[in-house]
């Protein structure tokens, strides 16, 4: 029962959200896409808990790709942060606005950024690089971040503005481009700074989201100081470079752990 008690307390949170928005917005499709969402995620922790190697990528990918293509390509929806501010200026509460709220603003009360470690398609690719872990010290540059999230602010507001015509297609396209260049960006700083996740670090404007709501996480990793040893070896291979061992929301980078548990596997005398 250990063994599948987080899995299934994820799925619980899930499945909750999947049938309170389907009851609310009397629409079916949200209940097949947090139940899909949540069965992904909870699987995933499951066979991390079993030991398999691959386990946080099995969730990255069947999300990742089912966020990007079907409901990006197929569907025409941009679930990027463009489409949320569209949604939010047409006063819409669905697609990218319920997205931002259950992933990106509520979910990190309870799941931290977890959005980065299991869903995100943008991180989905990046992680395929071989930087999994900085070669350089981090920058202090992290300031891009709210640059690239005015920018978009800015682009939807303008369209709104000037009271430009089909705005819905434009939004698609901003999607897809916005995707090329997450990408082209992401791979240039990841081989520049050798580091995959150099583009979460400096210029996702998601985070800005992301970081205020995760420090009151109430799932994250905790160290148990009676059997850490200080050998060091979770900061060596964490890929956000987060200090696990201090258990306050104030340690190092403490805002930005995926849960990605890398550092658990990794831990020499299961303190973690």
């Amino acid at each position: 029962m250990k063994k599948i008690f987080l899995p299934l307390i994820m799925l619980a949170v899930f499945e909750t959200v999947a049938i309170t928005l389907w009851l609310t917005q009397n629409n079916i499709f949200y209940l097949f896409n947090f139940s899909y969402i949540g069965m992904s995620v909870s699987f995933s922790i499951f066979l991390f808990i079993k030991k398999y190697t691959d386990a946080r990528r099995f969730a990255q990918i069947l999300v990742g790709l089912y966020m990007l293509v079907y409901l990006g390509f197929i569907c025409g929806e941009n679930m990027q942060i463009e489409g949320f501010w569209y949604y939010l200026f047409t006063g819409m509460f669905e697609a990218a606005t319920i997205h931002y709220a259950v992933a990106k603003i509520i979910g990190p009360l309870f799941f931290g950024r977890g959005w980065c470690g299991y869903a995100c398609w943008t991180a989905m690719v990046l992680d395929f690089l071989p930087y999994k872990i900085s070669e350089t010290p981090r920058k202090k540059i992290a300031w891009i971040r709210y640059i690239t999230f005015a920018i978009s602010l800015i682009f939807v507001s303008a369209l709104f503005l000037a009271h430009v015509g089909n705005i819905e297609k434009i939004m698609f396209w901003a999607f897809i481009i916005g995707n090329i260049l997450y990408y082209a960006v992401g791979i240039i700083l990841a081989l520049v700074f050798k580091d995959n996740r150099a583009f979460c670090k400096y210029i996702c404007p998601v985070t800005i989201f992301l970081k205020p709501m995760s420090y009151f996480s109430l799932l994250r990793i905790k160290c148990d100081k009676s059997k850490c040893i200080s050998c060091g070896k979770c900061k060596s291979v964490c890929p956000m470079e987060v200090d696990v061992t201090d258990n306050s929301r104030k340690r190092k980078n403490g805002t930005e752990c995926i849960l990605c548990f890398t550092c658990v596997k990794n831990c020499p005398k299961n303190a973690l």
